[in-house]
């Protein structure tokens, strides 16, 4: 099944990728920015599978995704989560 879509993926033209990518990468980080202010869980989740399917097709999400990935490593969850 994963190649057959893979395959129906190439073929397609790289502006309607694109196109797609686009649409789909946006909705999901304005939807996670929008959750931000609005009542409701998954924030950050959004927003980072946003930029992961932007950067299927765009470089400079790519590049964002990768800057994003080294502040996370960065992040210690003990000290996110600690008990006073």
């Amino acid at each position: 099944m994963r190649s057959r879509f893979t395959a129906t993926w190439k073929v397609l033209p790289t502006t309607v990728r694109k196109t797609i990518v686009l649409v789909i990468g946006s909705t999901l980080i304005l939807t996670g920015m929008l959750l931000i202010v609005l009542p409701g869980p998954f924030t950050l989740p959004l927003v980072i599978l946003g930029l992961v399917v932007l950067a299927l097709e765009f470089a400079w999400a790519e590049r964002t995704l990768e800057k994003v990935k080294a502040q996370g490593a960065k992040v210690d969850p003990r000290k996110l989560f600690k008990k006073k």
